[in-house]
This record gives C-alpha cells, structure tokens and sequence, in this order.
C-alpha cells in the first residue's frame, strides 16, 4: 500500500468516525432496543496475503444467525431482524469497518473481505485478490449492489455465489487494481456515498407509498 493510499485511509476513517458520531450511537440504540442482543458482530475474514481477521458490523441478524443457515443473505433473509433491514439497504451496518480501516486490516477502496469458507475455493489465479488489501467499497461492490435479490432468483444461491459472481468479483478487482490511483479511489468513495443516497431516496419512496395505501 502506498503512503498517498493509507494517508487516505486514515484522515478518512478517522473523519468519518467523527463526523458520523450522533449516527453511530443511534444505530446502536436501535439494535440494541429491538432484541437485547450485542450491537456489534465482529466476522472472520480472510485479508492481505491470506491473514484472518474479524471485520466489524452492526449486528443486522437474530444473535445465532450462523448456526441458521449460509454466510450469505438471499433476498428477504428471515435472520434479518427489522433494524437490519433498514440497516443493511442503506449500509450503514459496514460504518464500523472505519475501526478496520484505522487499524490496517482493511482499506477505504479494495476488494470486499470474503469469509474463509469461499477463499478455500478460490483457484491458485483467484488468489492473487489476496495481495490487495480488503477495502470497505470497490467497484465490485457497485457493480452488484443488488446481489442479495440475484441470489434470491438462483436455483442454487450458494452455487450462483461460487461460480458466478466471486469469479467475476475477482476480476473486476484485479483489473481495478493495475490501473489504481488516489483519485480513482476518491471516485469510487464517491459513487459509493451517491449510491447510499440513492438507496436512502429509494427507502423514503417505499415507505411514502407504503403509508398512501
């Protein structure tokens, strides 16, 4: 990682731990009212040259959501609890990466950490993803913002997810990565905070139209 890169990472991490402040402590009241649960849930990831880590979240799911079914959410997830929901369209549930990012584990722009089940799949030309840092939002990222309702549509999700989507994935960031710079990476930052916005627009006119009926 260049030095232009992590100065990046850590003037931005830190800023937006600050400025979202109020937001943080609110999302936080609100998992916590609606269960009793944990507020965070720190997941193992596989990051930089194939070291494990736990990525914060906001806990988004039922406490034992692992023992209830696969690491991936297909469509209308029913360990989903209704903060999650609300959480997990907007993104708000991946802010807590920031911790990740201050500490080194992970980047602003790079490819998405993936839990060890599916890098153990990963093909010996997949796993040079593995010498990027993991970053909270990537081109890949955009590119499948809807993943979770293409996976609701497969047969087979879990194997729609392995054969299909991580591949192109890979590739996606492999090729963002040879021609990467700051810049690019303020872009993508960009697209992604223009993305959320369209995802919260999208949250209000649901709900206006839900309220009209």
């Amino acid at each position: 990682m260049t030095l232009a890169k992590r100065s990046l990472d850590l003037v931005g991490a830190a800023a937006g731990l600050l400025l979202l402040t109020p937001l943080l402590v609110l999302v936080a009241l609100l998992i916590k009212a609606a269960d009793g649960g944990p507020v965070f849930f720190r997941h193992e990831r596989v990051g930089y040259r194939g070291r494990r880590f736990r990525m914060w979240k906001f806990r988004t799911m039922v406490p034992d959501a692992e023992t209830r079914g696969l690491p991936l959410t297909v469509g209308q997830d029913a360990r989903v609890t209704r903060p999650g929901a609300w959480l997990r369209r907007l993104k708000l549930d991946e802010l807590p990466q920031l911790l990740n990012v201050l500490v080194g584990d992970m980047t602003l722009v790079g490819p998405r950490p993936e839990v060890p089940r599916y890098v153990g799949s990963y093909s010996a030309d997949q796993r040079r993803v593995l010498e990027l840092v993991p970053g909270l939002t990537d081109e890949a990222s955009l590119r499948y913002a809807d993943e979770s309702r293409i996976l609701a549509a497969a047969a087979d999700p879990q194997l729609v997810y392995v054969r299909e989507i991580v591949p192109d994935k890979i590739r996606l960031n492999l090729a963002y990565a040879a021609r990467a710079t700051v810049w690019t990476d303020v872009r993508v930052i960009l697209a992604t905070l223009l993305q959320l916005f369209w995802a919260r627009d999208g949250a209000r006119h649901t709900a206006t139209s839900a309220s009209s009926q």
